[in-house]
């Protein structure tokens, strides 16, 4: 006799899941799945000959060159910065390694939109330098500053891929190839690279999905890539199915990457064979390369954190401006902090039941409902705002332009970020409590309740604080879908910014980028503990 298809399908404890699990988990699947619908229904509005003008639209193809010049420039810079810092902190006895570690992360607290910001405040006629040297610089723009501003943000990203697989590289595989002759650019390059080319290809990724999807550093740098594109044809009300389109193409390029780094890898063998033990090898001495080591250092550091900060202290103590934006300051981060708050709160709350399914009830059903939580992590930030645009015209009107829609988006842009913590303290709760629970007479709501919840008040509280943080400081999402006359820090920094307002920007910039520290320093907090 053939067993009930749920044993095959769901194998924890011999029962399938609850409906309290599962109903709310397909529930946020599908959830995730809409804004893919709702844009491909308005990208298909169109009729043939529309379809065709659209599709093969002569601009489409300078806007996928721009995207792809702008994200390779990234990569390439990014990989400068990286690459070589990275080496040195974990390759040679340079000193002060915990602080270069510490510069190498601290780039992440300030967003793109507000390293554009410091970049154009360096030139022009009311540039730092023309204010306080006379030297009027030209002023950086154009693909030129949209490189180097989402560089400088980005480039952390890699160095901390970088660094862990360097500390993780058996070394002895270095001195292997140095018994044999090989000179150290020969090591670097036959030995080092190819072991390096999977946290190269991660930290590829993540930055090439950044910077195809973003919006502030590219709007404000005048630089005319897919997002940007996006953004005005949606905002002049020009042509929304070609804003469609534009979002689907965007989705595809961002997806062929995704494809991309699965192929490269998928053949790559870098496991050492044996069962030998890693050995430390002695950290190289850098001598008299010291001195060009430093300097490189001191220029990346200038450059991705020393830059933001000048600027903004010139704008704040030297040419501050008038008293009432300094006011204005604390009334819009509550503002901000009462749409990310619930935001946080939801997004905890969509990824608790999933989670649960995923461990306690491990199936391909389980695996698949998990991984559609990513969808809204990965789409492009615009892409995914003018989709849930379309659902709240077609089919949910009452949510057009109202901060709830705002709140159900960050939500569901973010809930990725709220699963990991979730996820990991109920791989750490063990399940024999429940089933001593279930024993003594508890239900499965009342075991949930008192013996499983109680053991996720860290992972929750942290997934709370990932997504808040994430909110506080996200752009793109809000600026389509905040409610006329809402603005948030983010939004205050990128419109005073495109006006020219420098010094206006500046007190909410740096809100901003003090706020946005309290992540590095969870980041590292994190890192110290492990």
């Amino acid at each position: 006799m053939s067993a009930p298809i749920g044993t095959y399908i769901y194998r924890a404890w011999g029962q399938r899941p609850p409906f309290y699990i599962l109903i709310p988990s397909v529930v946020i699947a599908f959830a995730m799945v809409v804004p893919l619908f709702y844009l491909g229904l308005r990208a298909f509005q169109a009729d043939p000959a529309m379809l065709r003008e659209l599709v093969f639209r002569p601009r489409n193809l300078e806007l996928l060159s721009n995207t792809l010049k702008l994200t390779f420039g990234v990569l390439f810079i990014s990989t400068l910065m990286a690459l070589p810092t990275a080496w040195l902190v974990t390759r040679t006895n340079i000193r002060y390694k915990k602080a270069i570690t510490l510069l190498s992360v601290v780039p992440l607290a300030v967003p793109g939109y507000v390293m554009a910001y410091a970049l154009l405040g360096l030139g022009g006629h009311y540039g730092i330098f023309a204010q306080l040297f006379g030297w009027q610089l030209p002023r950086i723009n154009g693909y030129t500053g949209a490189v180097l501003a989402l560089a400088f943000y980005t480039f952390p990203y890699l160095f901390l891929n970088l660094r862990s697989a360097l500390l993780g590289l058996d070394r002895s595989l270095e001195e292997s190839a140095q018994s044999l002759g090989y000179t150290p650019q020969q090591i670097f390059f036959k030995v080092l690279l190819p072991h390096l080319a999977p946290a190269l290809m991660a930290g590829w990724l993540v930055i090439g999905l950044y910077v195809m999807g973003d919006f502030g550093a590219v709007a404000l740098m005048r630089y005319d890539a897919f997002s940007y594109a996006i953004f005005t044809q949606y905002s002049g009300a020009f042509d929304r199915v070609y804003a469609a389109w534009l979002s689907l193409m965007l989705l595809a390029l961002a997806g062929s990457f995704v494809i991309m780094e699965t192929f490269v890898l998928k053949r790559k063998r870098l496991a050492s064979v044996g069962s030998g033990i890693a050995r430390s090898k002695a950290a190289s001495k850098l001598g008299w390369k010291a001195i060009p080591a430093w300097v490189y250092l001191a220029i990346v550091f200038l450059c991705s954190s020393g830059l933001p900060l000048m600027i903004l202290a010139y704008w704040l103590i030297l040419a501050p401006p008038d008293l009432s934006f300094f006011l204005a300051v604390p009334a819009t981060f509550l503002r901000s902090a009462m749409a990310a708050f619930p935001a946080a709160i939801l997004a905890a709350g969509f990824a608790l039941p999933v989670a649960y399914l995923l461990v306690r009830y491990p199936s391909r059903i389980s695996t698949a409902i998990e991984r559609s939580t990513y969808i809204g992590y990965a789409l492009p930030p615009l892409t995914l705002a003018l989709a849930m645009v379309f659902f709240s015209l077609n089919t949910a009107f009452f949510l057009y332009q109202t901060l709830a829609l705002l709140i159900i988006t960050w939500a569901l842009a973010s809930l990725a970020l709220a699963m990991g913590p979730i996820r990991s303290a109920l791989l750490q709760t063990r399940s024999n409590l429940e089933e001593a629970s279930f024993s003594l007479g508890h239900g499965a709501v009342s075991t949930f309740w008192y013996v499983v919840f109680p053991r996720l008040n860290r992972g929750i509280l942290a997934s709370i604080t990932l997504v808040f943080l994430f909110c506080m400081k996200e752009l793109p999402i809000t600026f389509l879908l905040a409610p006329t006359g809402y603005t948030t820090l983010a939004v205050t920094v990128f419109s005073r910014t495109s006006e020219g307002l420098m010094a206006e920007a500046a007190p909410f910039a740096a809100a901003i980028v003090i706020f946005s520290s309290l992540s590095v320093g969870m980041v590292l907090n994190r890192e110290s503990k492990k």
